[in-house]
């Protein structure tokens, strides 16, 4: 007997610009949640310079560590949703909301032996998995078809970025796009959808390749802003992440806001009230 479809939450049609509606809302609930979501950036500005300082001389394996870094993003932006949430229930954006997210989530579950429970953990494990087999993709790639060992970035940059002869860095950004591609799809709303909701892998990976189909070009804008920023952040030694990844999270909080609309799915939190779609203009 054939299973019935997956539940999946209606998707919203946005503007083109809207992701810049997001970003806005996003520096405002950094400015809202004040020192608690300062230091989450500054937490992951930290574990980007450790991955620096550990692959410094190994650029070859920096390039595809530091890439791996954005691959599990969505899962390190937890805290941000959280506190996003939060704000918008009116409710104070403290530490505590952030410990209750990463400690007390299993309470929230109904069965901890069914799928539900595991959800968040699948989904970051699939991350991680990703961004592993990108870095060793990577630093294969690099080290195996490079003409002269990649040892720092100028040698990237000479050697790979401007080499006259040879296709590495188009296979390398081809590679890394084909990867990305799908991951960007698969959960541009998956971590704030399980966040929010009772909801399986499936549905929130379903529901996430539903927005991306419904708003192609106003998500392929999203990622290039996403990308963009945090290139920006990394380019300036790290510190620009301490504010650039508390914006990139709360806002990707507004994206799930309004590009989704899930009320036809239990909330995570049974006893929280129910929340009315907030943050479009």
């Amino acid at each position: 007997m054939p299973r019935n479809p997956p539940v999946l939450p209606a998707v919203r049609t946005i503007g083109f610009l809207q992701p810049l509606h997001w970003l806005k809302l996003g520096w405002r609930d950094m400015r809202c949640a004040g020192w608690i979501s300062v230091v989450h950036g500054l937490a992951l500005a930290l574990l980007g310079a450790a991955i620096m300082a550990v692959a410094h001389h190994r650029f070859w394996l920096l390039a595809g560590a530091l890439s791996g870094f954005l691959v599990v993003a969505p899962v390190l932006a937890t805290s941000f949703y959280a506190l996003s949430r939060a704000l918008e229930r009116g409710e104070p954006a403290t530490l505590s909301v952030v410990l209750k997210t990463w400690f007390n989530w299993q309470n929230s579950h109904v069965s901890k032996w069914g799928n539900d429970y595991w959800c968040m953990v699948q989904f970051g494990a699939l991350l991680a998995l990703a961004a592993t087999g990108w870095v060793m993709t990577s630093a294969a790639l690099i080290t195996l078809l490079a003409p002269v060992p990649i040892e720092t970035p100028s040698d990237f940059l000479r050697h790979v970025v401007l080499a006259r002869e040879g296709w590495l860095f188009e296979i390398w950004l081809a590679l890394g796009s084909l990867m990305a591609a799908p991951i960007f799809a698969s959960s541009v709303v998956a971590m704030p959808l399980l966040l929010d909701r009772r909801a399986t892998l499936l549905q929130a990976v379903l529901a996430s390749w539903q927005v991306v189909l419904g708003n192609p070009l106003p998500l392929a804008f999203w990622a290039a802003l996403i990308l963009g920023l945090t290139l920006l952040g990394l380019g300036s030694l790290m510190l620009g992440l301490i504010v650039v990844m508390p914006v990139l999270g709360h806002a990707s909080w507004h994206a799930y806001r309004d590009l989704t609309d899930a009320s036809n799915l239990p909330q995570r939190d049974s006893a929280a009230p129910a929340v009315t779609r907030g943050g479009a203009p």
